[in-house]
């Protein structure tokens, strides 16, 4: 099988060129940063943005979006068409005169697509001046968010599969047309080994995947009608959808056009049947004895219909005759995971350092480090501060000023580096039911800084208080 390339790559950089990205966000986001830029509130901020809870199911987080968030910041501005419609629909001039000159021209420190991180650590922090720090979130979180859960779903996939190869059969369930090219370039980085998304294969230089679908066996009058029309027109690989009507007889009548077509003799394209329905680990047992028997032992197994992390496990530990699955649905929108709890969070500003103190949503307050080192949980720590002997910094300079500091990495790279980080991670935290999810430990330094923040942000909401008591009593 070819493997996943990156022919063809259109990024959000190509897009939000020709179309314009800016707008592609929250109103409060345009009124925030028109009251800083009212006000002269330029000077530099950080946010940082983690996912604050893991959901149930999850024992990690593979990050995914990270590229095309840097490609938008590098392009990042407001066009002649958004200045304009903004000044139509009741944005008052300076407002848009301020926003139409916005560049983004802050530093972003990033882990890598593909690295696995867990909750609390950031994927990615935000250093610029407070209205574009501001601006930007909306979309940050938009991209991170859906391709993150995407990405671990690809990979929960992945592992429960084992040695099954997986292909992508989401489009056609996605949110949409742009997920539904996410998804395909999240799975193929998660080890799939193609996907049923013709454009996705041609712009990240996938494999494409096909069968038939059983409207194609319905437009015949039988099935071995269907089935000899298929190989007399398409070149193939032939995979035959055998579970129109019933099942083991589709089994029989494929077996039969294979060997009457001389399919199993030279050098014709690898053959499956592909089941897409009913108890598929007993059909596949009932199938490649069928197969067998007729001496076509090279024949593969195809299964699909309603496949997640679960039903793969099942199939798997059950020992099913199975060459590969195609995952639709319920991996291309995370069914049982279908967002994270990600936030973007303001951790500093003008040199001071700050923090959300809402009950159940506190944050840390400062610039951050994630240092990592083999058996040993990570450490989350101040940007600043040296981390333990021997651990690796997983957040890296991504953008400096603007500009993005290195290329993209090919879907090669991506894939080896999720499938080291995923090693380092221990079985519990991989596992497919109630996994255990590490905890980053934070570092006394941090801690100090929090309640050193924390302290004071109280105390000046104490004083706040006493002063507009004062007032009032006079």
């Amino acid at each position: 099988m070819r493997g996943p390339g990156v022919i063809g790559v259109r990024t959000v950089d190509s897009v939000s060129a020709a179309m314009g990205l800016a707008l592609v966000t929250d109103l409060y986001e345009l009124n925030m940063a028109a009251s800083y830029l009212h006000r002269g509130m330029t000077f530099p901020a950080t946010f940082s943005l983690f996912v604050r809870e893991l959901p149930e199911q999850r024992g990690f987080v593979v990050a995914a979006g990270i590229e095309d968030c840097l490609d938008y910041l590098q392009s990042f501005r407001f066009t002649d068409e958004d200045t304009e419609w903004l000044a139509t629909h009741g944005f008052p001039p300076p407002m848009v005169e301020a926003l139409s000159g916005i560049r983004f021209t802050g530093d972003v420190h990033a882990v890598r697509e593909g690295d696995v991180v867990v909750a609390n650590e950031p994927l990615l922090e935000v250093t610029a001046p407070l209205p574009e720090a501001q601006l930007v979130e909306t979309f940050l979180l938009n991209q991170v968010t859906f391709q993150s859960a995407i990405a671990t779903k690809a990979v929960r996939c992945r592992i429960a599969a084992g040695e099954i190869p997986l292909v992508d059969f989401a489009l056609r369930r996605t949110h949409g047309v742009e997920a539904s090219m996410a998804v395909a370039r999240v799975s193929a980085m998660a080890g799939f080994t193609g996907t049923s998304n013709v454009e996705a294969a041609r712009r990240f230089g996938l494999r494409a995947v096909g069968t038939m679908a059983h409207a194609y066996v319905e437009a015949f009058a039988d099935e071995q009608h269907a089935f000899s029309a298929f190989v007399e027109d398409i070149p193939g690989p032939y995979t035959f959808l055998v579970d129109t009507y019933d099942t083991l007889e589709g089994v029989r009548a494929a077996a039969d056009v294979v060997r009457r077509m001389g399919l199993d003799e030279g050098d014709h394209p690898r053959l499956a049947i592909r089941i897409d329905s009913g108890d598929l680990g007993a059909l596949a047992r009932e199938a490649r004895f069928i197969l067998d028997a007729a001496g076509l032992i090279d024949v593969g197994i195809f299964v699909s219909g309603a496949l997640d992390e679960y039903a793969l496990e099942r199939l798997r530990e059950a020992g099913a005759p199975i060459d590969a699955a195609g995952i639709g649905t319920r991996f291309g929108v995370s069914a049982d995971a279908p967002y994270f709890d990600s936030v973007y969070k303001l951790v500093a500003v003008d040199g001071r350092p700050v923090a959300k103190l809402s009950e159940g949503k506190e944050s840390l307050p400062g610039a951050k480090q994630i240092w990592r080192r083999a058996g040993t949980p990570d450490v989350l720590a101040r940007r600043d501060e040296p981390g333990p002997e021997g651990a690796t910094a997983l957040l890296r300079l991504a953008m400096a000023g603007g500009k993005r500091s290195h290329q993209r990495d090919d879907l090669a790279t991506l894939r080896a580096r999720l499938e080291g980080g995923l090693d380092s991670f221990p079985a519990e935290a991989r596992r497919t039911t109630n996994p255990v999810a590490p905890v980053a430990a934070i570092s006394d330094s941090l801690r100090a800084l929090d309640r050193e923040t924390t302290a004071r942000l109280r105390n000046h909401v104490v004083s706040n208080r006493r002063s507009l008591s004062t007032l009032q009593d006079t």
